[in-house]
């Protein structure tokens, strides 16, 4: 259990990779500000019951994260997709083809090689078997194999 007086100092080490995780997750940075945002105020709320915070906070960011991302899925159908550019044109190209995938594929994408995850703790984030989040993963691969051609 965590004391309220370290709710801070989890907030400050934890906040940086978060944002990206929910960015990556989002891909939108004002809706992975909102994201972290969310998921801070969840473990406040409950900071003196959480054995793992960075687990409780991880989880919570995919969570939420999946949620945003069905939010701007609607939205989108009523106005035309922005897209992020950088310099680096290969970059803006495999970004685009990530956002282009289904939530899932992209969350295990992101999860497995972005966050260096396992399969067995990708599928425990997604909610489903190692072996699932490892097909979503193997099919997200293809998709973006494909995309990219």
């Amino acid at each position: 259990m965590l004391p309220w007086t370290e709710v801070d100092a989890v907030y400050r080490r934890l906040r940086p990779d978060l944002l990206r995780l929910a960015n990556l997750l989002t891909g939108s940075e004002s809706m992975a500000e909102d994201v972290v945002h969310d998921a801070f105020l969840g473990f406040a709320r409950h900071a003196t019951t959480v054995d793992n915070p960075d687990g409780y906070l991880r989880t919570s960011v995919v969570n939420l994260s999946r949620t945003a991302h069905r939010r701007r899925g609607r939205a989108e159908r009523l106005t035309p997709e922005r897209v992020t550019t950088t310099s680096i044109p290969e970059v803006d190209e495999t970004w685009a083809a990530l956002r282009r995938l289904p939530e899932r594929q992209r969350a295990a994408l992101v999860l497995r090689f972005y966050e260096d995850l396992s399969f067995d703790a990708v599928g425990e984030l997604l909610g489903c078997p190692a072996a699932t989040a490892r097909s979503l993963a193997h099919r997200g691969l293809a998709r973006l194999k494909e995309t990219l051609r």
